[in-house]
């Protein structure tokens, strides 16, 4: 008799997935598992938690939903409060489990959980599969110290030499042991959160596979917005300007082999175009910064990055904590960083602009906003946040968020997320300080410098009032 247990992580999904494929062929009886691990809402020194109270309802979504296809296909999910540590050892007693199957991790936190159990629980047979990237680990044509430092010089080769693997096969039944039981998910004070906080909470967007799969639908063969991603993808409201498949991404929710399973039946089907090629392209990107972090481990987290740069940061705290509460006068920055705080998600156009305000002019240490983004953004990707900041304070250039504000015609975006400036009608919007009567009217706060290079800009928005 092979007991065998599923340690979910992330990986919610019944589709797709390589660990609960294999233990469900290999074992007699299987026990399914999430941890919620206490470490990950630890309060931060800069003052907040590590994971915010829209990741934690988002979290909370997703695993319920898991919860509740396991248990259609005859199965269970037991979710644990006290963390892997000390909750896989218990059930490993419990039901004299002898093989534990899991997707592979490649970030340090995790990794040392891992390792830490493997020495706890010598006896378990340990069973990683990749799942993480559309292209398979083992199937990229450079080994982990050989990623290059750009993604075009990884994404030619491997787009040339390498494929996507095909999806597991769909399960339709589980063999689950018939004396484990479901459990409910972990109360939100169990964190250190207030009942206010969990009700005010609204992620973005739903958490759970079937909502995935639901959205990756509804955006293509549903209304056929996936052919004109391409050129909508650098708005900042509203729900088909783009995918909106990374929240769904970032805890395995869905697969990138799905996405791109169903990308290639639609460019069959109903269009080819720019748009489905770029789509693919943003998969493997993501790809990219998954083993580039592998390849630069725990320098991605620090302040010198994978060059060790120089320290070039002011960090005045008055002036972080206004940009994370959006109050910097700035209101395309603004817009964004309340849309995030309120929601936990925030447009590809608006976390560039965030950042790079917040590295060259703000002066603060980019690791303290790839910190908030990390605490706040539901579809947090490791990889993803820190070397995306680390290339906004290190390798691209400076954006205006004057100019991109005008550019990008943010008025009802700003109106929307700035309730001070809902009044306003016209451009003015952009640049609410020179108008003592805007800020007089609903007290929105100047910013703590206006910079030079931003005055072509500001004559733009002020040519345009005379039109």
């Amino acid at each position: 008799m092979k007991v065998g247990l599923v340690w979910f992580k992330n990986d919610l999904r019944v589709h797709d997935n390589e660990a609960l494929f294999m233990a469900a062929s290999e074992c007699d009886q299987l026990i399914f598992c999430y941890c919620v691990e206490p470490y990950q809402f630890e309060r931060l020194d800069l003052g907040f938690r590590k994971t915010g109270i829209n990741r934690f309802k988002f979290l909370e979504q997703s695993v319920l939903n898991l919860q509740k296809n396991l248990e259609l296909l005859g199965g269970h999910l037991i979710i644990a409060v006290d963390g892997s540590m000390e909750e896989l050892p218990r059930l490993v007693k419990k039901f004299d489990i002898t093989s534990i199957y899991a997707e592979e991790e490649y970030a340090h936190e995790e990794l040392e959980i891992v390792t830490a159990l493997k020495n706890k629980m010598r006896a378990v047979e340990f069973n990683f599969y990749w799942g993480k990237t559309l292209y398979h680990i083992d199937d990229i044509p450079f080994t982990i110290d050989e990623i290059p430092l750009t993604s075009k010089a990884y994404r030619i080769p491997t787009s040339k030499q390498s494929s996507p693997r095909k999806i597991m096969e769909k399960l339709t039944t589980i063999n689950a042991h018939p004396e484990a039981f479901s459990t409910k998910f972990p109360l939100h004070n169990n964190f250190g959160f207030s009942t206010v906080d969990y009700n005010n909470a609204e992620p973005f967007m739903e958490g759970g596979e079937d909502a995935a799969l639901v959205r990756l639908q509804h955006y293509s063969f549903g209304t056929e917005q996936l052919t004109s991603y391409r050129w909508t993808r650098n708005k900042s409201d509203g729900l088909d300007y783009s995918s909106k498949f990374s929240p769904y991404l970032a805890l395995g929710c869905l697969s990138a082999r799905e996405i791109y399973r169903v990308i290639k039946k639609y460019e069959s089907e109903v269009k080819k175009n720019q748009s489905t090629w770029w789509l693919v392209f943003e998969l493997v990107w993501r790809d990219y910064f998954t083993f580039k972090g592998m390849r630069f481990g725990n320098k991605i987290f620090f302040t010198g990055g994978i060059k060790d740069k120089p320290d070039k940061f002011e960090n005045d705290k008055d002036l972080f904590f206004r940009w994370c509460e959006g109050a910097t006068g700035i209101p395309f920055i603004d817009a964004h960083m309340r849309q995030l705080n309120q929601t936990g998600f925030m447009s590809n156009r608006g976390r560039v602009n965030c950042a790079s305000y917040f590295v060259h002019d703000l002066k603060v240490d980019w690791t303290w906003g790839a910190a908030y983004f990390e605490s706040r953004l539901i579809d947090y990707d490791v990889s993803a946040n820190w070397l995306n900041w680390h290339v906004q304070a290190y390798e691209i250039y400076y954006t205006n968020p004057v100019h991109q504000s005008l550019k990008y015609k943010a008025n009802d975006y700003i109106a929307k997320w700035i309730e001070e400036l809902a009044h306003v009608d016209d451009n003015r919007i952009h640049t609410p300080w020179l108008f003592e009567e805007i800020i007089m009217h609903g007290g929105y706060p100047k910013p703590a410098e206006i910079f030079s290079k931003w005055t072509r800009s500001i004559n733009r928005v002020l040519k345009s009032l005379e039109e």
